[in-house]
């Protein structure tokens, strides 16, 4: 027998891994209990391809014969930071600067996860925009595909111009 998201409340949780070349990642539930599939097209129709270990997250969720599985994405948050780890790129940066630069649509570059950056471009810019992966990390996602849309928040830093903010595209436009 299979129970419809409609009919159980929302799981808030915790991601405990996601893979987007395996194309799935599994959620632990604040309540207990066995360990959530969330799948790849899941996220996507919450307009991420990836999301970081540790994030919090509220699902939907579906129980079938095979375990429980994410119907839904609801709402994602970074995993909390670690505490005394600044980012060092950041840190001779006026923090009224950082607070107020704005989103800014892009597009992905290129991402490398095991070089641990990559680049976007930011629309009508020429410029490159570095992004570090510990930032990625900060944003709740965990890896870029090029091409992919962004709203990110930009910053001139030690490498010129600088992510410090990264959004999947769809859930920028509701904030």
């Amino acid at each position: 027998m299979t129970t419809t998201s409609s009919e159980a409340p929302p799981v808030f949780g915790r991601v405990k891994w996601f893979d987007p070349s395996k194309g799935f990642g599994f959620v632990i539930a604040d309540d207990g209990g066995p360990d959530i599939l969330l799948h790849a097209n899941v996220l996507r129709n919450f307009g991420q391809s990836s999301v970081a270990d540790g994030a919090r997250i509220e699902i939907a969720v579906q129980k079938t014969e095979r375990g429980v599985q994410a119907t839904q994405v609801l709402k994602i948050e970074p995993p909390e930071p670690e505490a005394g780890l600044p980012l060092t790129d950041f840190e001779n940066i006026d923090p009224e600067v950082m607070a107020n630069a704005p989103l800014e649509p892009a597009r992905v570059k290129w991402f490398d996860k095991a070089k641990g950056f990559g680049f976007a471009n930011i629309f009508g810019k020429p410029e490159d925009v570095f992004i570090h992966i510990e930032v990625l990390r900060r944003s709740g996602l965990a890896d870029l595909q090029p091409g992919e849309a962004l709203a990110i928040r930009v910053v001139e830093g030690k490498r010129g111009r600088m992510a410090m903010e990264v959004h999947a595209w769809e859930t920028a436009l509701s904030r």
